[in-house]
């Protein structure tokens, strides 16, 4: 059984991970939110798994059991709140949009000696401002927990490319494509074609932290085209998979 860290106070400051690095299973008493300036970070918990490139932010609840791998040579900021102060009303994971003011901020607070300066009471108060009207972003991917769906999960994250109807699928894991489909509804609330995207839109994320061309990754993930990848990663992220900093 993995032990898990117990680090209570959640730490507030600036790290650099290795592409391919990962910060281990632990868990907080404060909330924290953590934001890769460069790079893009994944943090998976036993519900899921949450990716964000630098246009986005993760909020981690108190409490929740996560770990964070890092794609791509990454600019980890890590931000600890109380437990008492949660500017989101969050008390599950999710992913928030950084936009350029937010971006310098969180990067300032993170890097600023943490002292009780009123200058440092001001950043915060602002970047706690930013935080309260930060959009929720559709990035994550839950982990289904049947065994049946977990079997499909594992097929799909193996190869996103696959693009075989759930028809085929389910004859491979003996199951019909209505049984995967109520399923599907019923623990995940997603359709099949959306669920497939989700996990092909995580894979693209990494992929392109990697600086594998943009046409390699839709390749790769099962787009029929390029410029199909393009529309479908611009209509979810509002911007096209060349624009991921936060203010481009």
């Amino acid at each position: 059984m993995q032990k898990i860290r117990h680090t209570p106070v959640a730490p507030t400051r600036t790290q650099r991970l290795a592409s391919g690095g990962e910060i281990d299973a632990h868990r907080h008493d404060d909330h924290q939110i953590a934001y890769a300036s460069q790079g893009t970070i994944a943090v998976t918990t036993d519900a899921g798994s949450w990716v964000a490139p630098a246009t986005r932010a993760l909020w981690i609840p108190a409490g929740t059991v996560h770990r964070h791998q890092a794609h791509g040579e990454l600019d980890l900021h890590l931000v600890g709140l109380p437990v008492t102060e949660n500017p989101l009303g969050l008390d599950r994971p999710a992913v928030l949009a950084v936009g350029p003011l937010l971006r310098e901020l969180i990067v300032a607070y993170t890097r600023t000696p943490a002292d009780d300066s009123a200058p440092r009471h001001r950043l915060r108060a602002v970047m706690l401002d930013q935080l309260r009207v930060s959009p929720e972003q559709p990035l994550h991917l839950p982990t289904p927990t049947g065994p049946l769906l977990r079997e499909l999960h594992d097929i799909l994250r193996a190869d996103p490319a696959d693009n075989r109807s759930l028809d085929e699928l389910g004859r491979q894991i003996g199951a019909s494509a209505r049984t995967l489909s109520r399923r599907l509804r019923a623990e995940l609330g997603l359709s099949y074609p959306r669920w497939r995207t989700q996990i092909r839109l995580h894979h693209a994320l990494i992929l392109l932290a990697e600086d594998t061309p943009v046409t390699t990754v839709a390749h790769r993930c099962g787009w029929s085209s390029a410029s199909t990848f393009i529309d479908v990663f611009r209509r979810t992220f509002g911007h096209t998979p060349g624009s991921r900093t936060a203010d481009g």
